[in-house]
């Protein structure tokens, strides 16, 4: 049972490794997509270069202009020529291209009149695209190159010039303004495009590695259903092997060397059939033995954790004055491993007992887990089943690397079987620690609405035949 334990921590932990610490986003991005990208900012440097000498008689340098567009020109055809258009780029490759755009941006301004061109809030652009899908390193070097950008154009660029000769540049006070509104849009919109996309990543890498979860739960129900199977059909045809060794070792007594021969088959036999029998627990896939009682849910859930040191208690039975037969609720591999990684969390991290209680009456049913543990901080209880959420007590939870990764599948698992989750303390934080309460660790409430799992509510067509099973 341990070492079940201790293979359901480990895969945990690689699955959150190979989720959270392996990807690299900025290896997502195609070299197709930049490529693209770039070609619409061509056209819009050209199209803005020539709107603003045909409508306005700007005098721009037309030579130097041409020349930092052709560069991005160049820049795009050999990368067209060199590289293949599926070409995914590695984060230096996707920073370095963003670093050029931007420098060229730069470039273009200092020809065009610096901050009092106001195009110059393009400098922002690059560095969102930073702040979405690179590192938090590359986002500061994007950043603080935009900074400095803004910074040298506010004091050295080539002027804009009318026909008439007239310079047009807005006041000192004004620029001064720009530069510091871009300073500010660079920090802030950066961090604020940062924390959005990061959140968005970790609920993304959270769901995944739920899904992963559930497909990992349900592989093993039906390698246990196969197994269970396979020991059935196999039982008559092992039965009539040993059957037949027993007649052989009665009849060859006169012959020593064939009676060896006939008792090794039959405990060859045996071994099969013991083999069979502790391969698998889990019955044959059939589809009365897709509901099952309440309780046996809830027991075969916490088996994994029901000897690892620690006492967990099991009660049930109907709400108030009610006298309701017990449930027969759906077997799902949702409800099984959610409420399995509720058990595992309460074991984790419980001094000496946890105590699995349910109730049921006409309308809901719930199941509650408590340990006598410290409980959760009280400033984490309103983000508890989030990813990512910094390790419920002073000691790491062993292999989830305090992320919350465990508690996020158990709520997502549970809340798509239609249960509502409530995580809670069962101490009272004004008391000394003698004078609480044995159940003064953390509660985790899961209430159905009992026609979602009820097995009585949800069976009303005729079960069927038997799906078979695909290895």
């Amino acid at each position: 049972m341990a070492a079940t334990q201790q293979d359901e921590i480990a895969q945990m932990s690689d699955l959150s490794i190979g989720l959270f610490k392996g990807r690299q986003r900025g290896n997502w991005i195609r070299l197709r997509t930049v490529i693209l990208l770039r070609w619409i900012a061509i056209a819009g440097q050209v199209g803005a270069i020539i709107f603003a000498q045909a409508m306005y008689d700007l005098q721009l340098d037309l030579g130097l202009c041409l020349l930092v567009i052709g560069t991005a020109i160049i820049a795009n055809l050999i990368a067209m020529v060199i590289f293949p258009e599926t070409k995914r780029l590695t984060e230096t490759e996707n920073l370095l291209m963003v670093l050029f755009d931007l420098l060229q941006l730069g470039l273009l301004l200092f020809i065009s009149g610096g901050l009092h061109n106001p195009f110059y809030v393009l400098l922002l652009g690059p560095v969102m695209v930073s702040a979405g899908v690179l590192t938090a390193r590359s986002t500061v070097m994007l950043g603080l190159t935009a900074i400095a950008l803004a910074t040298i154009l506010a004091r050295a660029h080539m002027p804009l010039m009318t026909e008439t000769g007239e310079y047009l540049r807005v006041p000192d006070l004004f620029l001064f303004g720009n530069w510091v509104a871009i300073v500010i849009a660079v920090v802030f919109l950066s961090l604020y495009a940062r924390r959005v996309a990061v959140e968005m990543h970790a609920m993304s890498d959270a769901l995944e590695a739920t899904q992963m979860a559930l497909l990992r739960e349900q592989k093993l129900t039906d390698i246990g259903g196969v197994v269970a199977a396979a020991a059935h059909e196999l039982g008559t045809p092992l039965a009539t092997i040993k059957l037949t060794s027993a007649e052989l070792i009665e009849e060859l007594s006169d012959r020593p060397d064939l009676q060896d021969d006939a008792r090794l088959i039959r405990a060859q036999a045996d071994r099969c059939r013991d083999i069979l029998r502790s391969m698998g627990q889990a019955g044959k896939d059939d589809l009365h033995l897709r509901q099952a009682p309440l309780m046996a849910v809830l027991r075969e859930a916490a088996e994994p954790h029901l000897a690892r040191g620690k006492t967990v208690l099991f009660d049930a039975g109907p709400s108030g004055a009610a006298d309701l037969p017990h449930p027969t609720v759906l077997r799902s591999p949702e409800i099984i491993h959610g409420l399995r990684n509720l058990v595992q969390n309460g074991v984790d991290f419980a001094r000496d007992r946890v105590w699995i209680d349910c109730e049921w009456d006409q309308t809901r049913i719930m199941v509650r887990i408590m340990d006598d543990g410290q409980g959760y901080p009280a400033h984490l209880i309103g983000r508890i089943g989030d990813p990512f959420v910094a390790r419920r007590r002073g000691g790491q939870r062993p292999g989830y690397e305090g992320m919350g990764l465990g508690l996020f599948i158990a709520k997502t698992l549970l809340e798509r079987t239609g249960a509502d989750l409530s995580f809670a303390n069962g101490g009272d934080a004004f008391l000394p620690p003698s004078e609480q309460p044995d159940r003064c660790g953390a509660v985790v409430a899961v209430v159905w609405p009992r026609d979602r799992i009820d097995a009585a509510a949800r069976a009303a067509a005729p079960l069927g035949e038997n799906r078979p099973l695909l290895i």
